[in-house]
């Protein structure tokens, strides 16, 4: 059994610990950065208002760049669950 780690990942401006397999921190702090990549690109394309609403965006544009549509039910491998667990420690902490 791979041992936990607690990591602090950075999200729009934002410090979030998240716990993690010690093998998977890479993968979570690319999780991480990609997210915050896709944020600040809703965010400058200027359409989309407030954190809450911002991440919900990115998590849908997220989706649909890994899932081919026949899967977008689907969860679909580690990544993506990294990528899941990492916008609900962000959506957890936008709410008041």
């Amino acid at each position: 059994m791979a041992t936990s780690e607690t990591i602090t990942v950075s999200i729009f401006d934002k410090d979030y610990p998240v716990s993690c397999p010690a093998d998977e921190v890479q993968a979570l702090r690319d999780s991480a950065f990609y997210l915050d990549q896709k944020m600040r690109e809703i965010k400058k394309s200027g359409s989309v208002l407030g954190l809450d609403r911002l991440a919900v965006m990115a998590a849908l544009n997220i989706t649909n760049d890994f899932c081919p549509s026949t899967e977008r039910i689907k969860p679909h491998g580690c990544r993506l669950r990294i990528i899941m667990k990492c916008l609900n420690t962000a959506s957890s902490a936008l709410m008041p």
